[in-house]
């Protein structure tokens, strides 16, 4: 939980770093301006090179804690399929590494966003890893009050948790363009339903934006991403929304999983806001950088949702798993 909890952080940190730019404010890895990275001066953590060492000292920490608990794992754990996770876990971190600081030895952006959708889904693994660890998994085969998840619910929160992952990997694109904001107001794109991307169009886009925010053009592909990017979020809400009431009708309001799924729907709610207010605030640090971290959290509590959906699936007696007593039945049976 404590590795899980420090790679969440860590992601709250890249995102700061691409969002100030900060990304080759120091231009030498694994070293820090020709000193030990360890042994960088504190004095000199200024500006932009504040957010990138401590992204790397941040880093190491994880690294460090992740070869902890693969270890643990390998010692202690009787199952050995995780022990697996626990090298998977570590080969990941190491391959993380490197990926980062080939970033910045090559100044190639496009690492950042493989970079950025590596993170995700290591951070993923984290959390998975610590639910596999904890107690609550220990006790799920023996919950005799937990409802059996239907194929179709368990499909419908897969397909969800992907389409998420999806647009992660679409703003991790847009945001290592570096261009700012390709659309600069919201709920309309440029005053309309669908923006012009047209050349004339996208030329006076440009000549307004270095005007007003003297930043990098922009060109009509990163305009319709960002379209693709809204009309993805509105998908995942149309989703999150089925899910949840699914959940509701199946499984009962006091059931977990019901309740975890509420959160996630209030998690989308929340990125949507935050979406909306990284454009109102012209892509403001602080708050795109929120926006970053709970995509990360909104991705994870699909994935722990699946997990956990299949893990009791798999529990339940076979009689119940084989879908000889309906849901209703079984909750009325239980009541």
């Amino acid at each position: 939980m404590l590795t899980a909890f420090v790679t969440f952080l860590l992601i709250g940190l890249g995102g700061l770093v691409t969002s100030h730019d900060a990304g080759m404010s120091v231009p030498d890895w694994p070293n820090t301006y020709g000193y030990n990275m360890f042994l960088f001066p504190v004095s000199k953590w200024v500006g932009g090179i504040f957010y990138e060492h401590t992204h790397r000292l941040l880093a190491s920490a994880v690294g460090l804690l992740t070869t902890i608990l693969a270890v643990w794992l390998w010692l202690k754990d009787p199952r050995q399929w995780v022990h697996w996770l626990g090298v998977a876990a570590f080969l990941g971190v190491v391959a993380q590494g490197i990926l980062g600081g080939l970033r910045v030895t090559l100044h190639m952006d496009s690492l950042g966003v493989f970079h950025a959708t590596i993170a995700q889904l290591f951070f993923i693994l984290m959390c998975a890893i610590a639910l596999l660890t904890s107690r609550f998994w220990n006790e799920l085969a023996a919950d005799k009050k937990a409802f059996f998840v239907s194929r179709n619910l368990r499909n419908l929160v897969l397909a969800t948790t992907f389409l998420i992952f999806f647009q992660l990997i679409i703003a991790a694109t847009m945001r290592h363009q570096h261009a700012g904001l390709a659309i600069p107001d919201f709920p309309l794109a440029y005053g309309k339903i669908w923006p012009d991307t047209s050349a004339a169009a996208v030329a006076s886009h440009n000549e307004h934006r270095m005007e007003i925010y003297a930043v990098n053009p922009i060109t009509a592909f990163q305009i319709i991403l960002q379209m693709i990017h809204r009309i993805v979020a509105l998908a995942i809400l149309i989703f999150v929304v089925a899910c949840a009431g699914q959940a509701w009708r199946h499984l009962g309001k006091n059931d977990s999983l019901t309740k975890l799924a509420v959160f996630w729907l209030a998690l989308i709610f929340l990125q949507i806001a935050l979406g909306a207010a990284t454009i109102w605030s012209n892509k403001a640090a602080d708050v795109a950088t929120a926006h970053v971290m709970v995509g990360a959290l909104s991705l994870v509590t699909g994935a722990l949702w699946c997990l956990t959906a299949f893990g009791r699936s798999a529990s339940l007696p076979q009689s119940r798993a084989l879908g000889v007593f309906d849901v209703p039945a079984a909750m009325m049976a239980n009541k």
